[in-house]
């Protein structure tokens, strides 16, 4: 129970049908060492949140605990986050912390605590298949809300414990219901956010984490990072034309992203904005916005859903943003953690240490981690 109204609500609506329910809130990070906005919106980790969460469980008189993660997830999301950036890459939190964290260290806990099942409010639904004896990953009902993109890294033992109250909802039913039942977090706002990121920056917080400004500090140096020993500097480099031709000059690889077009400081008669980052070299290289479009690239560190492994080359839908529709495209198997996805038509701005997600209609395939991006 992160304190917002969708994890109130469900938590209600599984009491209504007689379920035993133990709200667990996690604290993952303190402001002290993650910076930024101190009053953030209550968002989660916040004392407000713990707070609200509590409050909603006393209404429904269930037991409440609160449990410290922060060392997990210091370890788990935030060096990752941290590590992909110096790579050149840009990670998506919200999915690493989902399936290392909710579905891993918070799923052992409730275990320990004599809990079956794992219920959250996300806005995504779960089916089991008779024919292919699996548990299956559906949308949520409500397009404008539906959360399947963060959840493809789910194993099938995860999904047969697994409850989403909200599903079958939409926000604004949700809303409405909260607000019925007379819970205080109704009308609550919710953060898009990544939640330890407090003021939405990402180049403040990735200074601040690596200390001394972010300047000739190598990533062995980072305390907990997985990529301990790798002497990775991060220090300004050239900034390059799709010529070859050095036009600028930028303040450090994980300070930059695919797409990005503020912070480059370069005269131009046209908008440039960064197409390849090449952190091997610590180099970066724009274009116009035509140079962003690409139809292929490769995926890995894959999991699937519907099915035990791709065999062949399949026709789906794939998504490679949250806020994004799915794009028609195929996907071929290269090997057994790679697949090549080509796109019906290009598409913009496709960036490694992001999620690709493989959709037929609204069931999930699968998803992976974009790799790298194939020029064609």
């Amino acid at each position: 129970m992160s304190g917002g109204v969708d994890s109130s609500l469900a938590a209600f609506l599984l009491k209504q049908k007689d379920y035993q329910v133990v709200g667990i809130s996690m604290k993952l990070w303190d402001f002290k060492e993650v910076g930024g906005d101190p009053h953030p919106d209550g968002r989660c980790c916040s004392i407000e949140a713990l707070n609200d969460a509590r409050a909603v469980c006393e209404k429904m008189k269930i037991p409440h605990y609160a449990v410290n993660f922060k060392d997990e997830f210091k370890r788990e999301v935030i060096s990752n986050f941290v590590e992909e950036y110096i790579k050149g890459r840009t990670p998506n939190p919200c999915i690493i912390c989902n399936t290392e964290i909710k579905w891993g260290t918070l799923w052992e806990k409730a275990k320990a605590l004599g809990g079956e099942y794992l219920a959250t409010g996300h806005y995504a639904r779960i089916k089991y298949d008779e024919n292919s004896k699996r548990f299956l990953l559906f949308k949520g009902i409500d397009p404008t809300r539906d959360q399947s993109y963060a959840l493809w890294g789910l194993s099938q033992e995860n999904l047969a414990k697994t409850i989403f109250p909200l599903g079958d909802l939409t926000k604004k039913e949700v809303r409405a219901k909260a607000k019925e039942y007379k819970l205080k977090v109704a009308e609550k706002p919710e953060s898009q956010e990544i939640c330890f990121v407090t003021d939405d920056d990402y180049t403040r917080f990735i200074k601040e984490w690596l200390g001394n400004q972010g300047q000739g500090l190598a990533l062995s140096e980072v305390e907990g990072s997985r990529d301990k020993g790798q002497e990775k500097e991060i220090k300004p480099g050239p900034i390059f034309n799709l010529k070859g031709e050095q036009i600028g000059e930028h303040k450090g690889i994980p300070f930059y992203t695919i797409g990005q077009r503020r912070g480059l400081s370069i005269a131009s008669g046209k908008p440039l904005y960064v197409v390849k980052i090449e952190a091997d070299k610590n180099a970066i290289y724009v274009g116009g916005n035509d140079d962003l479009f690409r139809s292929i690239f490769i995926a890995s560190n894959l999991n699937w859903i519907a099915f035990d492994n791709l065999e062949k080359e399949i026709k789906c839908k794939i998504k490679i943003r949250y806020q994004q529709e799915p794009q028609e495209g195929r996907i071929s198997p290269l090997t057994k953690d790679e697949v090549m996805v080509k796109f019906k038509k290009p598409e913009r701005a496709i960036t490694p240490g992001q999620s690709a997600v493989f959709y037929q209609d609204d069931v999930v395939w699968g998803g992976g981690i974009i790799d790298r991006v194939v020029n064609g």
